[in-house]
C-alpha cells in the first residue's frame, strides 16, 4: 500500500492505493469527526461491495446509502437533484461527510453534490475503477448537460482518495479498457518511459497484472498530481489532461452519453490528436504504432460513419477550451511534451475531414 499527497492552492490530501487500502476509511472520517455520513454509489457496485463498505461505517457514525443507476446517464441534473433531495431528508448538515463509492460517474456527480451542499461539505473519493484513477483526483466535479460533457460544474478537493484494487478485480472488460485510454493519455503527456512500458508489457488487456496495474495507478495518479499542484483551476498547464478529449467528448455527446465508452471515445481523439501533431508540427510521432496498438486492445480507431463531420465540429466549438470560435487542441511536440493550437471550425472541418479519409471514415 502507498501514499501520495495532493497539494493544491486551497487544500492537501492523501491517495492511498493498494489491497487493504479500505481499511484507512476509518481513521480519515475519525479526523472529520462527521455528525452523518452518507454513500453514495451504483447499482453494480452496491450489489457487489455496498454492504462491506457500510459494515465498516455504520458501526462507528450514523450512515445511510443512495443507489444511483450504474452508467453515464446518471450524470444528469435530474440526478443531482435527487442525490440533494435525499441528504435534506437525511437532515445531513455542514459537519457531515459524502463518500463517492464508484466509478468516475459516481466520483463527478456526488463531488458537484458535495461542492454546492450548503455551499460546500467534506466528501472522501473511494474509486472502483480504472477510470477513476484519473477522475478522483483533482477536484473536477460535474454533471453533463445535452449540448455537452461535464459543462455544469466546480473546482472541489475531495478530504481523501481511497484507491483499495480488490475492487478492481470484478471490472467489466470495457471498463478496464475505457480506464486504460486514460492511463494510456498520462504517459504521452507526461513520460515516455512510462509509454514504453505500456506499449511493451501490455498488448493485451489481459496482460494487465495486479502488480502492473498498481504501478500504473500510482504513475497515472502522480502525472496527474504534479499537473494539478501547479495548476488547480486549468489556467493553463492543467489542459494538458484533456489530450485526446476534444474530439473524445464530441463523439461522446454525439453518440449519446452511455453509448460508447469514454475511454473509448478518447482513444479515438488521441488518434486524431497524434496524427494531427505529426502533420502540423512536424512531430515524429509513432502514430501506426499507436493505432495498431489500440486496435489489438479492442479500441474503435475511427469515428463512426454515421457521425457527420459537421456535427462533430458543432460539438467541439462548445469545449470548455473554446474561446472566439476558436477550437483549442491540445498536441503533442514528442512523447511527454504537449504543446496547443488553435483552429477555426472551417480549419478543424478540413483537417477531420482528411484524417477520417485516411483512416476510412466518410466524410
Amino acid at each position: 500500500m502507498k501514499s501520495i499527497v495532493i497539494h493544491t492552492q486551497d487544500s492537501t490530501y492523501p491517495v492511498i492505493v493498494g489491497e487493504g487500502a479500505i481499511n484507512e476509511l476509518l481513521g480519515l472520517l475519525e479526523n472529520l469527526e462527521p455528525s452523518k455520513v452518507l454513500v453514495v454509489t451504483d447499482t453494480n457496485v452496491d450489489r457487489l461491495y455496498g454492504e462491506l463498505l457500510l459494515d465498516k461505517i455504520r458501526p462507528m457514525y450514523t450512515t445511510s446509502k443512495y443507489v444511483i443507476n450504474s452508467g453515464e446517464e446518471a450524470k444528469s441534473f435530474n440526478v443531482f437533484y435527487e442525490v440533494q433531495t435525499f441528504a435534506l431528508k437525511q437532515q445531513l448538515d455542514r459537519k457531515s461527510v459524502v463518500i463517492a463509492f464508484g466509478g468516475g460517474v459516481v466520483g463527478d456527480l456526488t463531488g458537484f453534490v458535495a461542492a454546492t451542499y450548503m455551499r460546500g461539505i467534506p466528501y472522501i473519493q473511494v474509486p472502483t475503477t480504472l477510470l477513476a484513477h484519473d477522475s478522483a483526483v483533482g477536484g473536477k466535479v460535474a454533471i453533463n448537460h445535452p449540448e455537452g460533457k461535464n459543462m455544469i460544474g466546480a473546482f472541489y478537493q475531495p478530504k481523501a482518495v481511497v484507491y483499495d484494487s480488490q475492487f478492481l478485480q470484478s471490472l467489466p472488460v470495457t471498463e478496464l479498457r475505457s480506464g486504460f485510454a486514460e492511463v494510456i493519455k498520462h504517459s504521452l503527456i507526461k513520460s515516455e518511459s512510462f509509454y514504453q512500458f505500456l506499449v511493451n508489457e501490455i498488448q493485451q488487456l489481459k496482460d494487465i497484472t495486479t502488480d502492473r496495474l498498481q504501478r500504473m495507478i500510482l504513475e497515472g495518479i502522480q502525472i496527474k498530481a504534479d499537473v494539478v499542484t501547479k495548476d488547480e483551476r486549468e489556467l493553463g498547464l492543467r489542459e494538458i489532461l484533456n489530450f485526446g478529449h476534444t474530439l473524445g467528448h464530441a463523439v461522446e455527446a454525439e453518440a449519446g452519453y452511455g453509448k460508447l465508452s469514454h475511454g473509448d471515445c478518447v482513444a479515438v481523439g488521441m488518434l486524431f490528436a497524434t496524427w494531427l501533431s505529426n502533420k502540423l508540427l512536424q512531430a515524429d510521432l509513432p502514430y501506426r504504432e499507436l493505432k495498431t496498438w489500440f486496435d489489438t486492445i479492442g479500441y474503435p480507431v475511427e469515428v463512426p460513419d454515421s457521425y457527420a463531420t459537421e456535427q462533430l465540429i458543432a460539438k467541439m466549438v462548445k469545449d470548455k477550451k473554446t474561446k472566439s470560435n476558436q477550437i483549442k487542441m491540445i498536441l503533442l511536440e514528442r512523447i511527454g511534451e504537449t504543446t496547443s493550437a488553435t483552429f477555426s471550425k472551417e480549419e478543424l472541418h478540413s483537417l477531420l475531414d482528411e484524417w477520417r479519409a485516411g483512416t476510412g471514415g466518410k466524410r
